[in-house]
């Protein structure tokens, strides 16, 4: 994607390439740590099995995007060396060797503990040949009903070259033997499995012989695939599965019209260059010879597999086994005190700004600000940011009936949000139809700043005024993922917090120079060069003789000059600590270099994903939170926002529930070696143990808040 080359960041690194790691072993080490959760006998079992299936969908978006950049680099010839100063040749040995070894362990855990502890539980996968009489009728049966209507045999034969697949469909290679109905004596074939069938079907209790009795599709149509071809004989049957490259490319300075263009590019996302082929494990050599070469694939990109090729689809079953006691033990949100005390959400924010913190708190507060919104006469305009919201969306609907009510609505649709472009386009061209603003953002730059301004007419004590009522987060505006990550929402009616709020919206919307901003730190304009000098400060504070700290939580750490900074405030003496819970190429602990800094992640039941600054700064405890990680992306490619915490109560609370309960945490945690690997904190025989999200889930459910 083409950027605006003025506001661009491009220097060398201050220390030597040894002193920083590699970006996607980085990910690849953070994969190992949530596959560690379904290795770990202490997770419930279905949890367990869902891990397992998360690490399979975070491999595919890994080998869609990073691995595929990195093969196309290496396609290019580019001798290009990053920061940890080795090639993309280099890189991808080392990614391919590990993505193997993980893969090979994730299907060593799935067949011989998790689908074994399962079946002890009546939870059983039926292989084929295990199936009685009764059970082999009813799912041929099922293949004649359900399946076989839906399939479309593609014989190999100069008439019929091998098929366009899909990007991670459900396929099966068939060899056969004999003449077909016009003499034709093809030894081969492609079945591909539509997508709109499941992959997983449930028997009837009484016929499976246990409360919850599932069987594979790949099982059914292995059985039956000899009806796909009447009068010959199948030699053997092997599914398998091709990832491609998924990555976008719209060159946004060339495109008149941005939705049209991106419209017109998503179908072939489904058929960028392969760069991954999973086969079963019997699987012909001759067969996995045949579909490398149609791929344009080698070895070092075959991954055979004892099992489903696709363990993504097996995330179905824990939602359909009905077995809590196998499952993380059920909570309610809780809700601030504040929201309570007050008749409408409008006057709880007139007395006091609210923190939200998910997802042990509620993300109602935010649905009912806009739902309220909606019917409020006194409401003038509405203007909302859009990164992820999903397909289905009250939010965006609420947004809708508002257009439709008369109100003033802006919505920013960030068209280029991966994966979710479909969607968003959707929901922009409804919002359109009701007459809604709609804009997408500044070209070139990814608006990921997490936004929502209500503009509300009121009698002041002059008059007549209009107020804002401003939501800011660190995460989506998505009711489903507020359940599943853990972020900071700040509701608000500060005078001046608003005035920058509306001054970022007018700069997406309209035209203009950035102006400076009272409160918030902004990509690409501020919150790189403010992240550096509030380092700087702690740096100069330990010069000094003085106290310095400097405590972060993100997603991902890997812009160089920040890692930079951070090692020369370690060299000055300032105390830090990194919470990442992905990619850190930062090494701590070094002597000399880092020896101040230690690196942890956590890794639970939710996905950890708010990014909270904490720098010490004299005493005065600056706590920002922000949309942004600390990459090059976030900081020059990007909208982000970075907004501080004014309210000493919930400043206070940010620390305590943001930062200091996970530095205590001696049960979810992993500690970062100077070598970029990890090791599970352990606690002494004494001490208690500590889990952040166990203890979040207990301080804010409902009436302890």
């Amino acid at each position: 994607m083409n950027t605006r080359p003025t506001l661009l960041r491009s220097r060398r690194q201050r220390f030597p390439a040894d002193n920083y790691l590699n970006r996607e072993l980085g990910l690849l080490a953070f994969n190992r740590r949530v596959l560690a959760q379904a290795q770990n006998a202490a997770t419930p079992l279905l949890e367990r099995l869902r891990f397992l299936c998360i690490v399979s969908s975070n491999l595919d978006e890994f080998f869609e995007i990073r691995a595929a950049g990195i093969k196309e680099q290496i396609k290019l010839g580019s001798s290009f060396r990053g920061t940890d100063g080795r090639t993309a040749a280099e890189v991808f040995r080392l990614l391919a060797d590990e993505a193997h070894a993980i893969v090979a362990e994730q299907y060593e855990l799935l067949n011989h503990e998790i689908l074994p502890k399962l079946a002890d539980e009546g939870v059983r996968f039926l292989r084929r040949a295990s199936w009685n009489e009764a059970q082999r009728e009813w799912i041929f049966d099922h293949f004649m009903r359900e399946v076989m209507p839906l399939l479309t045999p593609i014989g190999l034969d100069p008439s019929h070259p091998f098929p366009r697949v899909l990007n991670k469909s459900l396929n099966f290679a068939v060899e056969l033997e004999g003449k077909d109905a016009f003499g034709r004596s093809s030894n081969a074939a492609i079945v591909q499995a539509p997508r709109l069938l499941p992959r997983v079907i449930r028997l009837p209790e009484e016929l499976a012989g246990c409360p919850y009795g599932f069987v594979f599709l790949s099982s059914i149509l292995h059985a039956f695939v000899g009806h796909l071809f009447a009068g010959m004989t199948v030699k053997g049957c092997y599914q398998f599965r091709v990832t491609r490259n998924s990555d976008l490319f719209v060159d946004e300075e060339e495109v008149k019209n941005l939705r049209a263009k991106i419209q017109g590019e998503l179908p072939q996302r489904h058929f960028g260059d392969a760069v991954r082929l999973e086969v079963a494990d019997d699987c012909s050599p001759q067969m996995q010879r045949f579909l490398l070469e149609q791929f344009g694939l080698a070895e070092d990109d075959l991954y055979s597999v004892s099992g489903p090729v696709n363990l993504v689809r097996l995330m179905q079953v824990p939602d359909s086994v009905d077995r809590p006691d196998l499952k993380f033990p059920g909570f309610t949100p809780g809700v601030p005190a504040a929201l309570a005390k007050k008749p409408t959400i409008f006057s709880a924010i007139r007395a006091g700004d609210i923190l939200l913190h998910h997802p042990y708190q509620s993300f109602t507060p935010v649905i009912e600000m806009l739902e309220t919104a909606v019917t409020d006469p006194k409401v003038v305009a509405i203007k909302m940011t859009v990164y992820r919201t999903g397909t289905d969306s009250v939010l965006m609907r609420s947004l809708i009936r508002a257009a439709q009510a008369g109100k003033e609505v802006t919505v920013v649709v960030e068209l280029m949000a991966r994966f979710d472009e479909e969607a968003n386009i959707g929901w922009a061209t409804k919002l359109e139809e009701v007459g809604a603003h709609v804009v997408y953002g500044v070209v070139g730059y990814k608006t990921h700043a997490k936004m929502l301004m209500i503009v509300r007419r009121e009698e002041g004590k002059a008059g007549s005024v209009l107020r804002r009522y401003v939501h800011l987060g660190t995460g989506n505006y998505h009711p489903r993922t507020a359940r599943l990550y853990t972020d900071f929402g700040l509701l608000t009616c500060n005078e001046e917090i608003g005035a920058d709020v509306n001054e970022v919206f007018k700069q997406l919307t309209g035209l203009g120079r950035a102006q400076t901003l009272k409160h918030l730190w902004q990509a690409p304009f501020s919150l790189h060069a403010n992240i550096i000098a509030a380092i700087d400060e702690e740096t100069q504070a330990a010069r000094a003789g003085k106290r310095a700290r400097i405590i972060a939580k993100m997603n991902s750490l890997l812009e160089p000059e920040t890692i930079d900074r951070l090692y020369e405030a370690s060299q000055a003496g300032v105390k830090i600590d990194l919470i990442v819970r992905g990619v850190c190429t930062l090494r701590p602990g070094i002597k000399g270099l880092s020896e101040n800094i230690r690196v942890r992640s956590v890794v639970g039941r939710f996905l950890e994903h708010h990014r909270i600054f904490h720098f010490h700064a004299g005493g005065k405890e600056k706590v920002i939170l922000s949309s942004a990680d600390w990459m090059d992306r976030n900081f020059f490619r990007r909208i982000e926002l970075g907004f501080p915490i004014l309210d000493k109560k919930l400043k206070q609370r940010v620390i305590n529930e943001g930062l200091k309960v996970y530095l205590a945490d001696n049960v979810q945690a992993w500690d970062m070696r100077p070598d970029g690997s990890y090791h599970k904190k352990r606690r002494g025989t004494r001490s208690k143990p500590r889990c952040a999200q166990c203890e979040l889930i207990e301080a804010l459910k409902p009436g302890a808040a």
